[in-house]
């Protein structure tokens, strides 16, 4: 029996790579300006980023079991098996209704397996995590050595962040209004990580942005699984030209082919603020 993979926008994928990759796709949402919206464009991230910078705030909603339901049933429907690769539960509700929609499903539908996997990863590092499982389909894997694959690999996903503007994390709870106040004024850049359990996480600090870019390169030698990554992933918030200094970076210290450059989605943006700036790789531990 066939399968067929589904993820949600956690991914922060340009919308038109879902279908290129094959995917059915469970929206989160995020409201801005009074309105929601579940996909959204370049323009529009723009535009969200540039209303982030003047003060503007977006709320985000997980995907919820009924919007899973609605996703996952059409492939069951058409006799396919169905794995389920979600954003992390480390950071929404998105993956425990992605686990009740499969439960309900699965007694409408017994015959057929739906596998539920948490990814415990965030915007592009869900996004090459889930690039890679569409490989691994594509060259034939069946649908239980892939969520074995998953499960296993999933460790070894490397994802650390930056971020620039300090308030979108004091509006977000993350730090205090007086950490981001000092922060603000001495030019502190903290560099974090999803960890093991799917959580973001303050690591370090540097002063100034571009000690923060080359603390993220950094970071790949250190972790990176040498002859591993021929493809990373960066996404940033609106910071195009930070993005493409350490796609440079890591090209030239560390031999990486291709790089896939994106912005950070509206979910995971609305709260990391402009100036977000991450790198994703498979590494020896996250």
């Amino acid at each position: 029996m066939s399968y067929q993979i589904i993820t949600d926008t956690g991914c922060d994928y340009p919308m038109e790579m879902y279908d290129q990759l094959g995917l059915r796709v469970a929206p989160l949402s995020v409201r801005y300006k009074e309105k929601e919206y579940t996909s959204y464009s370049e323009e529009w991230l723009k535009e969200l980023f540039a209303g982030l910078r003047a003060g503007e705030a977006a709320t985000t909603s997980a995907v919820n079991p009924e919007g899973w339901k609605t996703v996952i049933e059409p492939a069951l429907q058409a006799g396919q098996d169905a794995l389920v690769l979600t954003f992390s539960s480390g950071l929404s509700t998105t993956y425990q209704s992605a686990v009740i929609a499969a439960e309900e499903l699965q007694e409408s539908y017994p015959q057929q397996k739906i596998i539920v996997i948490d990814t415990l990863a965030a915007s592009l590092g869900q996004g090459l995590f889930v690039w890679y499982a569409c490989k691994k389909r594509d060259e034939g894997m069946c649908l239980e050595d892939l969520a074995a694959w998953c499960e296993e690999t999933r460790k070894n996903l490397v994802m650390w962040f930056t971020v620039d503007d300090l308030m979108c994390l004091k509006r977000g709870g993350r730090i205090s209004a007086a950490t981001a106040l000092v922060g603000t004024m001495l030019q502190i850049k903290p560099v974090l990580h999803v960890d093991d359990e799917g959580h973001l996480i303050n690591v370090s600090k540097c002063r100034g942005r571009k000690a923060a870019i080359e603390a993220l390169a950094k970071k790949m030698g250190e972790l990176q699984t040498p002859g591993a990554n021929d493809t990373v992933f960066i996404c940033h918030g609106d910071c195009q030209e930070d993005a493409e200094k350490l796609a440079a970076m890591v090209k030239e210290q560390y031999g990486v082919k291709d790089v896939f450059i994106y912005y950070v989605g509206a979910v995971i943006g609305s709260h990391s603020g402009p100036g977000t700036l991450a790198l994703f790789f498979m590494g020896k531990e996250r």
